[in-house]
């Protein structure tokens, strides 16, 4: 899949994968995929919750090797 940007937010913890992510949508134009990746558990629920609050799309989510993969696409 096509990403725009990817995001490496690896072992950072609650809240500052969603900070990150919501400053990295912010440079990136609407339709266009941002790969976020992601280490802390949480951020499964957190991103899904942030992406439907604020009218992006989670098209793809992934697991490997602890690695949490999202592809994000910007509303």
């Amino acid at each position: 899949m096509d990403s725009a940007k990817v995001l490496d937010a690896k072992g950072l913890a609650c809240p500052m994968p969603i900070v990150k992510t919501k400053k990295a949508m912010d440079q990136i134009n609407r339709d266009e995929i941002l790969e976020v990746h992601a280490t802390d558990k949480g951020a499964k629920s957190d991103l899904a919750a942030w992406a439907k609050s604020g009218g992006h799309e989670i098209v793809k989510s992934t697991e490997e090797d602890d690695v949490l993969k999202f592809w994000i696409k910007k509303g």
